[in-house]
């Protein structure tokens, strides 16, 4: 605007817009009052707010100060003031809080820093006492040592010497018919360490090897296949055994025929000691056609012998052949109860020719008979049998002329009548089955006797062998008065009032006897021929071959993962349940007797301890059963090793004590790809006192994942690999097994550590028996006439489930080899059942009731996976095991009870001073 209007001043005034220079002047006028007036205002009016302000606050009045300084109260009551003065009178207290605390603990860490280096110096007193015990420890074993050593010289292992080939300084005997070991048996070649080696001839690399029935060869040849002591080394071999019988008549050898073809066996070095001649009979018109023949010191197994043809202690009576080539069928074989059946006793035969007119004939084929012929009590024996029969005080049955044609027998010997069949049904309806011995006293033993006593074991006829001459088979090593009644002939008028004098308690107990004995030595190829061998081998005092073990396949896996400790696992109140630092895995003591056993007690072995443990099978392949022995596991056993040093308080607690101070279990888990439940059920174990090892019995063919970490539970986890997928495989003896307890346990089992202990504890005390948790109990059912499972709660029981129970390592080897394979069969067939048949044969074998311990009736872990017990036909199943097992024992085994073992403990806290033990309630 200025340029404007200095423009229009120079051009006369006039604008653009044709205004006067005047209106352009006055504008510029204004302009610059308005810059002056704006500056004054802006510089003098604050110097003259400032001047009256600072005289008003220097009155005199000082109330009506307002704007000069003031006093810290006189601030506090301005209202927004207020709050921030109780702030700042917070935070000060606080601070002087916090200073206090902070010089406290500063006087705290002043103290522990003191309390550390005391610890220090007494972690390092502590480990140079350790240091010290652990010196004194070792200086003290050494010392034991050498004592055992000066008290104990090591034995070593005698060297073997093998004679030689042709044995020429070997003594004769007078006579072949004085043969016994002594003087025809040479021991050079079987040393006690020898194993017992036998060497089985091949007949058909001999002429008389066709006339075998096909039947026993085949048989006999099936059975030296599988059996432990058979060897193809002749040089080594302890006994020669050759097959000789039972021949087909068209064919039969001529005996000098016989005799020159044993005389050139290979290894029958001139005289045949050491040999054994087997000759097996399948039918009761079996011939003595060795009678005739010289076998030199050769040893003879048969079911004929005459007197002076039997030498006691070197031959061999052996039972009938009668199932050659099949397994008896246990459903066919009746019931052992009721004890009494429709016929007192029962008898049917036919005495083809007497003695007076075969006495001559005998005679003349035996030249050795001396002496006057024996009374005939034949006739005796019939006329009484008929009187009894016609009193009818008792159903009998006795029959002296068969309706069909006899069976051919030796002279004076009573025939067996009509077919075996019809034989077998008579005496399932007959209390005692009669069987009259041969009225020619020199005929010790003959086939048919044997084959009537077979077939009265096999049907559960008690036997009655009227005649005390009679050599029953395997004599000399099993104790008949236990299964048969043995009565002298001319007792026949007292026999109705002594049968009807026994007791149903010894009926039964003679009828199951019987039936062991029947099953264990005479009912198939491979039985009669173990037993034998075992016969032999226990004349000569050599050990058994160890019992097979199940070789454990392991499943590599990764293990690591800390185990937790689960806190109701933990939670055991004021009972300590073992030593505070964990003991090493600890094996059982091996069974140290395995050569003394045979020199001591032989007698006994045989099936004759006295008590229930008398029906102890043991193995197939060797029936001698010590009675110190009844439980080896892989060669343990019962030990007598110390004593206890009495126990209260504290030392109960932490030491197991008894008989056998130091003991450890094995923990046996079967499982079915349920990981995590697997997992958290061996997390559980961590910590458990007297726990050997883990196995795993893994029972899925699929592997677990390779990525699974398996829990550090402070012992070994030893993951098994099975064939196939089998609930027997719970009970087979793994060689990982080397303890004698064996705690059974599902993988979702759900137990305490206290329980487990307490548990173990019992078991120490009853170790023939099932010890466990879960209790269950058999019951008849009267409409439908058959047994039942039950698992409903009751104070009475008859098994203890073993998905959670302790049992001896030795009932795993009868689980798996001795009991009837029949009942393996229905476990897999079904998938259930296995715990219900260990009850069985435990029951069986003790005639014990299991032991049930705690009040716990179940034990599975709440929210696991779906498990076999829950299917709906899983109790109708146990229902069939249950009827199925009781044929194939012939009798119910299971016994009740209302015995149950709780512990003080859990309802009494006692301090730890006091005596502390359990008792039975």
């Amino acid at each position: 605007e200025l340029m404007t209007g200095y423009t229009m001043l120079r051009n006369g005034g006039v604008g653009n817009g044709g205004q006067p220079w005047v209106l352009r002047w006055s504008s510029r006028i204004r302009l610059t009052w308005l810059s002056f007036t704006l500056f004054i205002i802006l510089v003098f009016f604050p110097l003259i707010a400032h001047y009256y302000l600072t005289t008003i606050d220097d009155a005199d009045d000082a109330g009506k100060r307002i704007f000069g300084p003031r006093t810290g109260n006189e601030l506090c009551e301005v209202k927004h003031v207020q709050d921030l003065c109780r702030i700042r009178e917070s935070v000060s207290e606080e601070l002087l809080q916090l200073e206090a605390k902070r010089q406290e603990l500063n006087s705290e860490i002043a103290k522990l820093n003191l309390k550390i280096e005391a610890c220090k110096k007494s972690i390092e007193n502590a480990k140079q006492d350790l240091l010290q015990l652990k010196n004194v420890i070792s200086q003290t074993e050494h010392s034991y040592k050498e004592l055992m050593a000066q008290n104990q010289p090591k034995l070593s292992l005698p060297i073997r010497l093998l004679p030689d080939k042709d044995d020429a300084t070997f003594p004769l005997p007078k006579s072949n018919r004085n043969c016994r070991l002594h003087n025809c048996f040479d021991y050079s070649r079987c040393p006690l360490t020898s194993g017992f080696p036998v060497f089985v001839y091949n007949s058909d690399d001999y002429p008389f090897g066709s006339s075998l029935d096909p039947l026993i060869k085949q048989a006999f040849e099936a059975t030296v296949r599988t059996n432990v002591y058979v060897t193809e080394n002749a040089n080594i071999a302890c006994v020669y055994i050759i097959l000789v019988g039972e021949m087909q008549e068209p064919v039969m050898p001529k005996p000098t025929e016989l005799e020159q073809q044993l005389h050139s066996l290979p290894y029958w070095r001139t005289d045949g000691h050491n040999h054994l001649i087997i000759n097996l009979s399948r039918k009761s018109e079996t011939q003595n056609f060795i009678y005739n023949i010289s076998t030199g010191r050769a040893m003879i197994a048969q079911s004929t012998f005459y007197d002076v043809q039997y030498r006691p202690g070197f031959d061999i009576v052996i039972s009938p052949l009668v199932h050659a080539m099949s397994e008896p069928n246990f459903l066919e074989i009746p019931p052992q109860v009721p004890v009494k059946r429709k016929y007192l006793f029962s008898f049917q035969g036919e005495k083809i020719e007497s003695l007076r007119s075969s006495l001559q004939e005998v005679r003349s084929f035996e030249e050795e008979i001396e002496g006057n012929a024996p009374a005939d009590y034949d006739d005796r024996i019939i006329t009484t049998l008929k009187a009894v029969q016609d009193s009818k005080l008792d159903f009998v049955l006795v029959e002296f002329t068969c309706k069909n044609q006899p069976k051919a027998s030796l002279p004076t010997e009573w025939a067996l009548c009509g077919e075996r069949d019809d034989r077998l049904e008579l005496l399932k309806l007959s209390t005692f089955a009669l069987i009259i011995t041969p009225g020619d006293t020199h005929l010790v033993i003959s086939a048919g006797c044997a084959m009537r006593l077979f077939e009265a074991l096999e049907v559960g006829a008690i036997p009655v062998v009227l005649g005390e001459q009679v050599q029953l088979p395997y004599n000399d090593v099993i104790r008949w008065n236990e299964a048969a009644l043995i009565i002298p002939k001319p007792r026949i008028t007292e026999v109705h009032f002594l049968l009807r004098s026994i007791s149903d308690n010894d009926l039964l107990a003679m009828r199951r006897q019987g039936r062991f004995l029947w099953e264990t030595y005479f009912s198939t190829s491979d039985n009669v021929f173990s037993t034998v061998l075992a016969i032999i081998r226990t004349r000569i005092q050599i050990p058994a071959a160890p019992i097979r073990e199940e070789t454990a396949v392991e499943i590599p896996h990764r293990s690591g993962k800390a185990a937790g400790t689960d806190p109701n696992m933990a939670d055991n109140g004021d009972l300590d349940l073992g030593p505070v630092e964990t003991e090493p895995p600890y094996a059982s003591p091996k069974y140290l007797r395995n050569f003394t056993l045979t020199a001591m007690d032989i007698y006994r072995n045989w099936n004759s301890a006295p008590g229930p443990f008398h029906l102890f099978p043991y193995t197939p392949f060797d029936p001698v059963l010590p009675s110190e022995a009844k439980f080896l596991g892989s060669g343990t056993g019962f030990r007598p090793i110390g004593g206890g040093a009495g126990g209260s308080g504290k030392e109960f607690q932490a030491a197991l004590g008894g008989n056998v101070p130091r003991e450890q279990f094995t923990v046996v888990m079967l499982t079915y790809e349920r990981e995590e439940v697997l997992m958290n059920s061996l997390e559980r174990l961590n910590g458990l006192p007297y726990l050997n090892k883990v196995v795993v019995v893994w029972n899925s063919p699929k592997l677990p994942s390779e990525d699974l970490l398996w829990p550090d539970i402070g012992v070994p986890i030893m993951v098994v690999r099975t064939e196939k997928n089998s609930l027997n495989n719970r009970f087979l003896p793994w060689d990982e097994i080397e303890t004698e307890a064996i705690l059974s346990i599902d993988d979702d089992a759900h137990l305490r550590h206290d329980e487990i202990m307490f548990g173990f504890r019992v078991w120490r005390e009853a170790r023939d028996r099932i010890v466990g948790f879960p209790g269950r109990y058999h019951a008849w059912d009267i409409p439908h006439q058959s047994w039942l499972y039950n698992s409903n709660y009751s104070c009475e029981l008859s098994m203890v489930l073993t998905g959670a129970a302790f049992f001896h390592k030795y009932y795993a080897y009868l689980y798996s080899y001795v009991m009837p394979q029949a009942i393996r069969d229905m476990v897999d067939e079904y998938i259930n059942c296995e715990d219900i048949a260990m009850n069985f044969l435990v029951s069986h074998l003790t005639r014990k009731p299991p032991i049930k311990v705690t009040s716990r009736w179940t034990f599975r872990c709440p929210g696991c996976p779906q498990a076999l017990s829950h299917d709906d036909s899983h109790f109708h199943e146990r229902h069939k095991c249950i009827n199925f097992f009781v044929k194939v024992y012939g009798y119910m085994p299971l016994l009740y009870t209302q015995f149950r073992v709780d512990s003080v403990l859990f309802k009494t806290r006692l301090p730890h001073d006091k005596t502390k033990c359990f008792k039975f309630i």
